[in-house]
Order: structure tokens, then sequence, then C-alpha cells
């Protein structure tokens, strides 16, 4: 029951091909993964770009004071 039987060694085995078999599957998906959060990353910049420099004030007025401070 504690030892391991040859069907363990061959599950054992699949897996290891399917993670590292084959022209680096495993690498390609961690350079995949890698393109993705950089891609993402620069969207975010561009993001910021487009919205442009945001000094925490609102566009639009949200109380009585603030309008009657924007037409002076």
């Amino acid at each position: 029951m504690g030892a391991i039987s040859i069907w363990h060694w061959v599950i054992v085995g699949v897996i290891v091909l399917l993670l590292f078999g084959g022209r680096g599957k495993l690498s390609g998906i961690m350079g995949d993964a890698a393109k993705g959060i950089k891609a993402f990353k620069e969207g975010l910049k561009d993001d910021d770009k487009k919205d442009g420099p945001n000094d925490g004030i609102s566009s639009l007025p949200r109380t009585e004071a603030e309008k009657e401070e924007l037409k002076r």
C-alpha cells in the first residue's frame, strides 16, 4: 500500500511529459503570460496619458459653494 507501483510512475511520467515535453510548452505558457502582463501595464499607462493630469478636482461642481467659487 505504501510502495509506489508502476502505475504511479506512469502517471508521474505523463504529467512530466505534459508539462515539460515538446518544445518547452511550460516556458511558452510563461512567456505568453509575461507578454500579457506587459501589455496590460502599457494599457494602463496609455489610459493615464489620455486622461491627463488629475489633481483630484472634479470637472463638475458638486455643491453650491463650489459653483459660487467657480463663478468668481
